[in-house]
């Protein structure tokens, strides 16, 4: 597949609409617009990284993290893993060409009913019928689908024999990953898995079925143009009515190093701390919002937790492509999940997954262990290798419940921040250590919740699924955007319900509220829910049938 990027150089100053990030919300909104005959700009921060181009080893995966605290920065600002390290909270979101697509295990779970019967969300969310239609356009291009071997894979059967005994049903997990050859909807064609386990450094295979992948081209077959390198810092309204997007160049393409590009039409889709940080640098800058902006921050109940010592072998270190082990398969970064179901507590339901960390861990596996004094151990691996030492029986957990979305995201010293007081005490943590704890024991192993808590990550919780700061609301005193995913206008003399024509947020920031799911289906159709009522609002009509095999060619 060809690159989808273009030079700075190429920027127009005007277009129909500007798409800033390119995630699952910003990659559906550039496709479906693109598709309804607009021209598009999505403009993305990191830069594009093609199949074969992920990191392999430690050495090219220690220069793909860029962490930033409070008073420190470290690493490039196109670095493929973002971690922010929060005094209440550390938060872990990509960097690149297809947002959280590129990174994540790809597991596509649909949330229980009840979540959107929540009153945290708007009514029209759960009475519409649009949500169903767009999760089912969100169905056909990630077509998720459960590992058809998925049992045969070693960390399967080890969650199967420690999950014996609980009240928690096995399943194989439906992940947004190709298992056979195929050409998907947007006419690119994908090599089958591999069952490496590196899905979470980036597919090197091409089965990921990443936004990258689908959607972006997708757009840029039908006329939308993809700029990489280019963080967004603010929006504002011209005098004409027309949305002003300022950009700073962060990439190698550094020819034009500020831009201003204009369009009646701006979707913010940046992901939740970049939407919510772009608001929140406009606000201060004038633009009227609402008082809502930075709050219900959610970390969708996360946890990735660990086992040490396990007395199985579990496969849980992922060998690349090319595999560094002939032979050997681990499955996808997720093959199964415990589900466990409350029919009268949504707050109690829960679904643990088994991980496999990415290959080019290996190597630095054994030092990660010593903060907790497995020296032995880890001289043992570095010795034998992660594949037959210690580290072969080495239990990734990926766990995501539900928590109280009380996390505030603010600027302090013109930098992004997250407030969450005792967020280590949300409920949900205790129930996923008491339950972690019990699977790992059953393999015989020691429950770690952080090998790394005796260095700068201290013992804070973390979560790789951030959402909230700019949350859907019936009006805007108690929310960020509309139904449709419309920013409200906060001026003294605008109604409750006003909004600024014109000025969208599409991403995992408008969620109000945890989903007790990995949430980038639900992401995904929330924003081709949102380009059905763009479309109907404005009279536009486009397709969603896949490229024809005739076009693809």
């Amino acid at each position: 597949m060809s690159r989808l990027s273009l030079p700075t150089s190429a920027l127009k100053p005007r277009y129909d609409v500007i798409v800033v990030g390119s995630g699952y919300g910003g990659g559906v909104t550039a496709s479906r617009l693109a598709r309804a005959g607009k021209r598009v700009a999505v403009l993305e921060r990191g830069r594009e990284v093609t199949t074969g181009e992920f990191p392999q080893k430690f050495s090219e995966l220690k220069g793909e993290f860029q962490v930033t605290g409070k008073s420190f920065r470290t690493g490039s600002e196109q670095a493929l893993y973002d971690v922010r390290l929060g005094k209440d909270m550390h938060v872990l979101v990509a960097c690149g060409l297809g947002g959280g697509s590129l990174v994540n295990a790809g597991v596509s779970l649909v949330p229980d009913r009840r979540v959107f019967e929540d009153g945290a969300w708007p009514g029209q969310i759960a009475q519409d019928g649009t949500l169903a239609e767009g999760s089912r356009r969100a169905e056909q291009w990630l077509r998720p689908a459960r590992d058809p071997r998925a049992q045969e894979m070693t960390k399967f059967r080890v969650l199967e024999e420690a999950g014996r005994g609980m009240d928690a049903t096995l399943v194989a997990a439906r992940v947004a990953v190709s298992f056979e050859d195929v050409t998907n909807p947007a006419g690119i064609h994908q090599t089958a898995c591999t069952r490496c386990g590196d899905c979470c450094a980036g597919c090197n295979v091409g089965a990921k079925n990443t936004v990258a992948m689908t959607y972006l081209p997708d757009a840029v077959r039908h006329g939308a143009e993809v700029f990489t390198g280019l963080k967004v810092d603010t929006v504002r309204k011209g005098a004409d009515g027309v949305w002003q997007v300022a950009a700073h160049a962060i990439g190698i393409d550094r020819s034009v190093p500020e831009v201003t590009i204009e369009a009646p039409v701006v979707v913010l889709a940046a992901g939740t701390l970049g939407s919510t940080e772009i608001l929140l640098r406009s606000r201060e800058a004038g633009l009227a919002l609402s008082d809502r902006l930075g709050h219900r921050f959610s970390a969708n109940g996360d946890i990735i937790a660990f086992g040490y010592g396990a007395k199985t072998i579990v496969n849980g270190v992922g060998v690349g492509h090319p595999a560094k082990v002939e032979g050997l398969e681990i499955g996808a970064s997720v093959s199964g999940q415990l589900e466990f179901r409350d029919a009268e507590t949504l707050a109690n339901e829960l679904n643990v997954q088994e991980g496999a960390l990415p290959s080019a861990f290996a190597s630095v596996l054994p030092v990660m262990f010593l903060p907790n004094g497995r020296l032995l151990g880890a001289l043992s691996s570095l010795v034998n290798g992660v594949y037959k030492g210690p580290f072969a029986s080495l239990q990734t957990f990926f766990a995501v419940s539900h928590d109280s979305a009380s996390g505030r995201f603010l600027l302090e010293d013109d930098q992004l921040a997250l407030a969450w007081a005792n967020a280590k005490d949300e409920p949900v943590y205790a129930r996923l250590d008491e339950i972690l704890s019990k699977l790992v024991g059953a393999s015989g192993g020691s429950y770690i919740k952080n090998p790394l808590a005796g260095t700068v990550m201290g013992h804070q919780p973390a979560t790789a699924h951030p959402l909230g700061g700019c949350g859907m609301g019936r009006d805007r005193g108690n929310g960020v955007v509309d139904h449709k995913c419309r920013v409200f206008n906060g001026a003294s003399g605008a109604g409750d319900t006003a909004v600024h024509e014109g000025l969208y947020v599409i991403d995992g920031a408008v969620i109000p509220r945890s989903l007790g799911v990995n949430p980038l289906l639900t992401i995904t159709a929330l924003a081709e829910r949102a380009m059905l009522h763009f479309a109907q609002d404005r009279g536009l009509s486009y397709t969603t049938a896949p490229v024809s095999p005739a076009a693809a060619a």
